[in-house]
């Protein structure tokens, strides 16, 4: 049977079309809230399975309020919304959702939002109750299939694989983010590779590198004489990942004037080559950026229909400062692989190198890692590499020579929140709390706190401090 309902929301309109579509699907709908307080009545007799939740609302209180109140209780719960707000939507961020559901709502959105909400509680519960992954090396597996080399230990990296796998099997749109360097790409054929559309194309599309006045072409194809110049046919990568799976990476590199077409491929899994007639396409969508989304839409830089359209599956891959527990397993892994492809016999590295490695801050990520250890192994004279060619200007923080180093502008911000946190006896809220002297709103510090990896230094005493 499927599960309970709830829908918070002050427009009747909209959620009596939400109650509707959820009856349509087999759903049991409770009756509507249109404000926290209602919600609070209903949910005193009642347990949903899950909450549609509006971020604003009748009265005092917001739907960020009672999404607090949710997560306390173990109820999972999706956002409706059209807010492009900076700051709204970082405190809804730091809530951590299941997801968004743009207004106005279609029914298929719905339906797979719900579908991917489920299955990701379900096995978060599963996580919770059979506790912490504890090994070494693990890698994304499929019988009889040989997938990516994805190396990691660490928990932060363990949720990311754990997220490819239970997104994986779905036709649900997945937005990669992370920095540059990180393995984006790799996660993207790691899902398709675990999808029901592994045996078909998958069309890799670096949207920063395609030239200006070629992108439509690139992406959607043109008919001969479509043009001055264009003498044949030519298919775009959209029609050529039919079938199968288009991985758009740096999507934030896409114009306004290209979003709104991407956004159609989307919604009416169809495109317009130039020249040429609408005709519909079979194709999942893997999306990644290096770049803040959030800031993009409210720099009125990417649209906030795209955005949360994408947005049904967010997969965050953290940087390499943030995985220590995994820099030597794959440093070993590139030594073995580059010893074997330039013949030599390097096997090991010296106290000093692990030293150096384990206090860098490695701005490439995985990226830069696996180049410094390319050259480590050609510069290499004996079976143990015992000394690193680091940039000149990001040296390794090592105490014993600390002073040296030149910090990454999040290594500052994270210094400089943590040094007002002191500063303020460790209070975010209120009058000469930490978010009134950096000036920031509260819940977007909360999310800085969060994503700067300093949430557990602060949680206990964050959770004990009121509301302002």
């Amino acid at each position: 049977m499927k599960a309970k309902v709830l829908i918070v929301e002050d427009q009747f309109i909209e959620a009596n079309n939400l109650r509707i579509i959820l009856k349509r699907a087999g759903y049991s709908v409770l009756p509507l809230a249109q404000s926290v307080e209602d919600a609070l009545q209903i949910l005193g007799h009642e347990t949903p399975g899950i909450v549609l939740l509006d971020i604003l609302l009748q009265g005092a209180l917001t739907g960020i309020d009672l999404a607090g109140m949710l997560r306390e209780r173990n109820i999972p719960f999706v956002y409706l919304s059209a807010n492009s707000n900076k700051l709204v939507l970082d405190g809804a961020i730091a809530t951590k959702p299941y997801g968004f559901l743009v207004k106005p709502f279609r029914e298929r959105d719905v339906l797979v939002m719900l579908d991917v909400a489920h299955y990701r509680h379900q096995h978060q519960q599963e996580s919770v109750n059979q506790g912490q992954y504890h090994g070494g090396e693990k890698k994304a597996t499929m019988p009889g299939r040989e997938l990516p080399a994805i190396i990691g230990a660490s928990p932060n990296f363990q949720e990311v694989l754990t997220n490819s796998n239970i997104v994986a099997p779905s036709e649900t749109s997945v937005l990669i983010l992370g920095e540059s360097g990180t393995g984006k790409e790799l996660i993207a054929q790691t899902i398709h590779s675990l999808s029901p559309r592994r045996n078909k194309p998958l069309i890799v599309v670096n949207c920063a590198a395609l030239p200006a006045n070629l992108v439509e072409t690139e992406l959607f194809g043109h008919e001969k004489g479509a043009f001055t110049g264009a003498v044949e046919k030519r298919m775009g990568k959209f029609e050529q990942a039919d079938g199968g799976t288009v991985f758009l990476d740096e999507i934030g590199e896409l114009s306004m004037e290209i979003q709104v077409r991407f956004l159609r491929v989307l919604q009416e899994k169809e495109i317009e080559p130039i020249g040429g007639e609408k005709r519909k396409i079979d194709v999942r969508v893997i999306a990644a950026t290096n770049r803040i989304l959030e800031d993009e839409m409210a720099a009125g830089r990417f649209r906030m229909d795209l955005y949360y359209r994408l947005n049904v599956f967010p997969i965050f891959l953290p940087p390499l400062r943030e995985r220590k527990e995994d820099i030597l397993l794959l440093a070993n892994h590139f030594l073995h692989v580059y010893s074997q492809k330039s013949g030599k016999m390097v096997t090991g590295l010296a106290d000093a190198v692990i030293y150096d490695m384990l206090h860098y801050s490695w701005p490439g990520n995985v990226r830069e890692l696996e180049n410094l250890m390319e050259r480590s192994v050609l510069l290499a004279t004996g079976p143990v590499i015992r000394s690193l060619q680091f940039p000149v200007f990001l040296k390794p923080v090592a105490g014993r020579d600390a002073g040296s180093h030149t910090k990454t502008m999040t290594e500052n911000e994270r210094d400089h929140i943590l040094a007002v946190l002191k500063k303020c006896d460790w209070k975010v809220h209120g009058k000469g709390g930490a978010a009134e002297l950096l000036n920031m709103n509260s819940s977007t510090l909360h999310s800085r706190i969060k994503k700067l990896g300093i949430e557990k230094n602060v949680s206990a005493r964050i959770s004990n401090e009121p509301k302002s």
